[in-house]
């Protein structure tokens, strides 16, 4: 017999326990780097999280519930952030953030897999909104890991699909982070230029040590001798800052086309030298025409004023839209739940709807391409950073334009 059933105050106890247990709130464990040389990147995702979070509770949560962020430091490294996962899961976390690094986020992968199968009283759902190697949806996808930011290889179609209609591009250098998610850019450019842009030489390529390099100008002086005229790269944190910083220190006249370009330090390092010629992929700009976005922008701005601190994962946002919407349809926080939910689940964002691919976990989403370019020029009304630069005029690519095939075979557990 259920020992809540009854009379009295065993009877009242049970039944205040129980509504007690559900206005819990929802533990989300965010896993970042939040310190060291790449400590200032997870720092402002950690802010841009729980701003999404705050205003999704704001409007009422998920059941009546609000979310909360816990945040652990990963130090951007695998062991460290497989340490972090077992005092999240210690706590009893059952739903997991990350996003800065693709390396972190495979051990993570592997990691909660195992629990999942060893514990499946004590499921574990991960929610990836920024590791973007491509393998993590195809070969080494899994039933508990859902990507919310498009993977390198779309990214890179989107890339190639612009410099397809580029005719100034004839010489490429490609030089990018010598980890997993590094050579997934310089693979994809290398197959996909080949195939729409044929013309095109590879110049040379590099890939460098991660985190480690202070000065990039032999880097550039490689570029220049090879004659390139454009760049691509897939740097982020620190090591794209110190890139451009050399390359305007150098007065190294180029196109770049980047994945990073617009984040954290990057606009105020590039400067003048980068107007009209850094370009960078991304699924939202503050320069794209959008009332919904430009009052979530002004609001986060308001609350946040310094001018470091920009709202710059709306992927983020649509992760937050998707997994409330996830908890309402399955009026629960079961990961097996949840994860049955999210599959071929359509949402419809500020920018218009996406959906999570079922075969393999990955959001369909389109993205944007703006160019680098003076605060106040036309179709740039907002700058970066304080910097007096901003990205506009972006060029549209279409969902259905970088969406790729899959070699995922996932693995769903039983019943």
């Amino acid at each position: 017999m259920n020992k809540c059933l009854g009379w009295g105050l065993v009877g009242l106890w049970c039944v205040l326990g129980s509504v007690s247990a559900w206005a819990q709130p929802i533990k989300v464990a965010f896993i970042e780097v939040l310190s060291g040389t790449m400590g200032n990147v997870g720092e402002l995702s950690g802010k841009n999280l729980q701003f999404i979070v705050d205003d999704a509770n704001a409007r009422g949560g998920a059941l009546g519930r609000k979310f909360e962020v816990v945040r652990f430091d990963s130090k951007g490294s695998p062991q460290e952030a497989l340490a972090a996962l077992k005092l999240a899961i210690d706590q009893g976390i059952q739903i997991v953030t990350q996003g800065n690094s693709s390396a972190v986020a495979g051990a993570l992968i592997e990691a909660i897999d195992k629990h999942n199968q060893r514990s499946p009283d004590k499921r574990v759902l991960f929610l990836n909104f920024g590791a973007v190697d491509p393998d993590l949806t195809n070969d080494k996808c899994n039933y508990w890991h859902f990507r919310f930011d498009a993977n390198s290889d779309m990214k890179m179609a989107a890339i190639t699909d612009a410099i397809r209609q580029d005719r100034s591009v004839k010489k490429v250098y490609l030089i990018n982070q010598d980890y997993a998610f590094g050579h997934q850019v310089t693979r994809a450019a290398k197959e996909m230029l080949a195939a729409k842009r044929p013309d095109i030489q590879i110049v040379g390529e590099d890939l460098h040590p991660f985190g480690r390099v202070k000065d990039f100008s032999p880097y550039i002086a490689k570029m220049r001798a090879a004659g390139a005229d454009t760049v691509i790269s897939g740097d982020w944190g620190a090591d794209l800052t110190l890139l451009v910083r050399a390359a305007k220190d150098a007065r190294f006249d180029v196109n770049w086309y980047t994945y990073y370009a617009g984040a954290y330090g990057s606009a105020a390092a590039i400067g003048e030298a980068g107007i009209g010629q850094v370009k960078v992929v991304v699924e939202w700009s503050p320069n794209l025409p959008n009332a919904k976005m430009d009052a979530f922008n002004a609001a986060y701005k308001q609350r946040h004023p310094a001018a470091p601190d920009e709202f710059y994962y709306y992927r983020m946002k649509l992760m937050v839209g998707l997994l409330g919407q996830a908890i309402e349809r399955s009026k629960s926080t079961d990961p097996a739940k949840l994860a049955q939910a999210l599959e071929g689940m359509k949402f419809a964002g500020d920018l218009g709807e996406v959906t999570m691919r079922a075969d393999d976990h990955q959001l369909l989403l389109p993205m944007y391409i703006p160019t680098f370019a003076k605060e106040g020029a036309p179709g740039v009304r907002l700058g970066l950073e304080g910097s007096g630069f901003g990205f506009g005029n972006a060029v549209v690519i279409p969902a259905k334009d970088i969406t790729l095939p899959t070699s995922c075979k996932l693995v769903r557990p039983a019943g």
